[in-house]
């Protein structure tokens, strides 16, 4: 699957750091809040956000 990277750096680091505190807060909190911090963590490692496609955002400041 080929999908248009569209996350910059700096979002890219927002993006993971806040993943992981969310995950991790949900992971101590035992609730299903820590899938949204496993979504940004993807979102951060793949680069691309199927949401920023939708609204055609992109944040690599090409």
């Amino acid at each position: 699957m080929n999908m248009t990277k569209n996350i910059g750096d700096t979002d890219r680091n927002i993006r993971f750091a806040a993943g992981v505190a969310i995950a991790l807060w949900g992971l101590i909190d035992h609730n299903l809040l820590g899938l949204i911090g496993l979504v940004l963590v993807g979102t951060a490692y793949m680069r691309s956000c199927p949401v920023y496609s939708a609204m055609n955002m992109d944040t690599t400041g090409k």
